[in-house]
Order: C-alpha cells, then structure tokens, then sequence
C-alpha cells in the first residue's frame, strides 16, 4: 500500500507494541485499513494479532493521496486523526459495524500510529506517543477550597482552586466532561504570574460533586443553568469584573455571558466558540456497550493538534477518561441540542465588555472558519486563528497559547484598570 509499511513488518510490530499489549484481552476485533485499490488487515484475538482474510468488521478506506497526507509527521488539518477525517473530510469513508469501531477506536488508532512510524522510516518499537515532548515545566502553585453555590434551588459544593495572589483575575472555564485541571499547566507559565488565574469545577466535575440525592447519569447542562452556576460562583468566590477564559463549551458559554451580562467581566476570552455548529453529538458517548473510558479520550485525542505536547494530550486524555457516568454526555446536551445564539451573537456589545475569539488551526469540530464567520457578527469583535493548535488550547499546549493569550491581556491591561478581587 502505497506509504503504508508492508502489511507482514506492520502487524508484527502491532504483535509487539507495549501498548496494544496492555489493551488486549479476551475481545476479538477484525478490520481492513484500505488505500485505493490496496488494503491492509488486522485480527486481534486474545491479544495476538494476524490477517483477518477479509473478514473485517469494519473497513477504514480513503483515496491514496489522502493516506498521505495523513501520514506527514505533521498533517495538514483535517488530516491528522480518523475522526477529523471522518467529519472534515469526505474522501475517507469507515464502512461496516459502526458499533465495534467505537469499541476498539482506540485500538485503531494505536495500529494507525504504529503505521506512521514506519512509514516514516523509525525504527520498532512505536513510542506510546508520537506527539512532541513538552521539556521541562514548571509546577504552579495551586491553592484549592470549596465554595457553596446554589442554582436552580439546589445547593453545589463547588470545588476551585487558584494560583496567584494578586493582579488581574482570569476566571478559567473548564471544557466538556473535564474539570479545572486543564489549567494547571498553563498556570505554571511564568509569564503570567502577574496574573491571580481562578478555575472552578462544574457540579458532577472533578472534585465538585453531584448534589445530595442526585440520580447518576442524570446531569444535564443548558444555557440557563451554566450562566446561573458561572454568576454563583463568582459571588460566593467573590470575584470582581474578572476577565473570563473558555474554550469549547466554555467558548460558547462565553459569547453567551458576553450577551447577557457584559458589565460583570473586564473581558471575555472565547476561544473554538461559534454560535451554532451541527453534527457535535458524540453518539457513543453514554452507549453502556461502549467503555467510556477508552472511547471518550479517543474522541478527544482527534480533536488535538499533532503539535501539541505528548504530556499535556496525556493529562487531557486522563481527565477525560475520569469523567463521571453520562457527564460528557450531560454537557453536550448544552452546545449541541439546546444552544443556539444565531439570533443574538450580533447583539452582544464590545463596548461595555471588550471580546476576543481565538479558535486552533485543527480544531475540526469549531472550525476556525465558524469562529471567524461568528466574530464577523460582532462589532468590534476580535479573532484570531491559532497555528499548531487544536480543540483545548489552554491544555494541549499551554506554551503556544500563552504566545496567542498574553497579546490579549496586554491589549485588556492597557484599555481599562480593575480593582482588588479576592478568592
């Protein structure tokens, strides 16, 4: 196959590879990789691996010339992982048992990664990551505690956590079915240390729990009570006019705080937020066939940037595989079902709260093209598109993005001053 390895040096390093060696088990999985004409297959039972003589469960097929981009060291958008090209890219095609690819997408990708290393001329074993090291990193200083908030008449405990003592707030806002260790890194980044950076786990994340009584699997967000938990909660931490930051979910939440309450925040960071995307259900998300655990992350790692650092994707993988029973799911129900700000993002005046858009190169499901389009509603709106990163910006590559975020508040610091907030 053209750019892929020769099928026997392929599976037998997949026979070998340390981490298909941790996924396998007692499940069978038969699939075909397909370039043009040509095709590779792949059987893996009780965690050996041989040719499955066309008795595939589910192909994965695409023209030549689109494998090849897949397989660059750095792809061009869209090109990078078999979800994008799924969404973005309509030459690649998974035919077959839709169900067992969910199953054993991780188990997919993994075969995908081993046939880009040795399509790039490295040498067995395949590394567990083919993403660049992030270095030396400083750890932050993290200071945690509870706070009560109540929304809807019920009471949350709210778990949040802060680095800096002093200077202008940023209030971070987690994505979907994570919590606020996406910025634990990015607090670290010496260069905003003149920064107090305040995050705060949503009810059903990380360490804020369900409420007493809550049935599990029965959280569900909307705009209403994201916007009614974002305003409790900067009450019971005492923040003032903070400068808010989100991304995904969070980005859309922004534009909406952005609309409603512009006078309670300095400045609105949004980042891969638009007002209305189609097709951002992700249908296996809650199916109790499919092992959210495994699946989740692998959704969220086609959504990174090749680019981005190998430890920072692992952290955002790991929290993601934490994510409690239906709450990934619960949170998609806010951006994909119920959220639509078509009818308003225009509305939404920069000058009482200035607004910035920032959308990553790759991200596939916020297209920065969407974010662009909805900025050019906005007057005085401002966007960017951010090169060589993806859907979590603040958490795949904390140092690219300070590159983007720090211009940002310098521009904020130098149109308006702010008073002392405490936390």
């Amino acid at each position: 196959m053209a750019g892929f390895p020769p099928a026997a040096a392929w599976r037998a390093t997949c026979g070998s590879d340390p981490v298909l060696a941790v996924w396998a088990g007692g499940w069978p999985v038969c699939f075909t990789v397909r370039s043009g004409d040509r095709q590779t297959s792949f059987e893996f039972i009780d965690g050996h691996v041989t040719a499955n003589n066309g008795k595939a469960q589910f192909i994965l097929m695409a023209p030549e010339p689109i494998w090849e981009k897949f397989l660059q060291p750095f792809p061009p958008r869209h090109h990078h992982a078999i979800l994008a090209m799924r969404m973005r890219v309509p030459e690649f095609v998974i035919e077959g048992d839709e169900l067992a690819f969910a199953q054993y997408c991780h188990v997919v990708r993994r075969v995908l990664d081993i046939g880009k290393w040795l399509a790039l001329g490295n040498p067995a074993p395949a590394p567990v990551s083919l993403r660049p090291a992030l270095g030396d990193w400083p750890m932050a200083e993290i200071a945690g505690r509870y706070v009560e908030v109540t929304a809807r008449g019920v009471d949350h405990r709210i778990y949040c956590e802060q680095a800096g003592t002093s200077g202008p707030t940023i209030l971070c806002l987690h994505t979907a079915g994570a919590d606020g260790r996406q910025f634990h890194r990015l607090m670290a980044d010496p260069r905003l240390a003149a920064y107090r950076m305040v995050s705060f786990d949503l009810p059903w994340h990380g360490k804020s729990p369900p409420p007493t009584n809550a049935i599990p699997g029965s959280w569900r967000l909307d705009t209403d009570l994201y916007v009614e938990l974002i305003l409790g909660f900067i009450a019971a931490a005492g923040l003032e006019r903070p400068i808010v930051l989100g991304a995904s979910m969070s980005g859309e939440i922004c534009l909406e705080l952005a609309y409603r309450d512009p006078d309670k925040f300095s400045g609105i960071i949004a980042c891969e937020a638009c007002d209305r995307i189609e097709r951002r259900r992700a249908m296996w998300a809650a199916d109790p066939r499919v092992n959210q655990a495994y699946f989740i992350p692998e959704w969220i790692t086609g959504l990174m940037a090749p680019q981005s650092r190998a430890e920072a994707a692992a952290d955002v993988n790991w929290h993601y595989a934490q994510g409690g029973p239906g709450v990934f799911a619960g949170d998609i129900a806010f951006y994909a079902d119920e959220w639509d700000a078509r009818d308003r993002v225009a509305r939404i005046d920069t000058t009482r709260c200035p607004l910035f858009m920032l959308t990553g190169e790759y991200d596939y499901s916020c297209t920065a093209e969407a974010s662009a389009a909805t900025a050019a509603k906005i007057p005085g709106a401002r966007f960017q598109r951010m090169d060589g990163i993806g859907h979590f910006p603040f958490a795949e590559n904390p140092r690219l993005f300070a590159d983007y975020l720090l211009p940002v508040l310098a521009e904020l610091e130098a149109g308006q001053t702010r008073p002392a907030e405490r936390v």
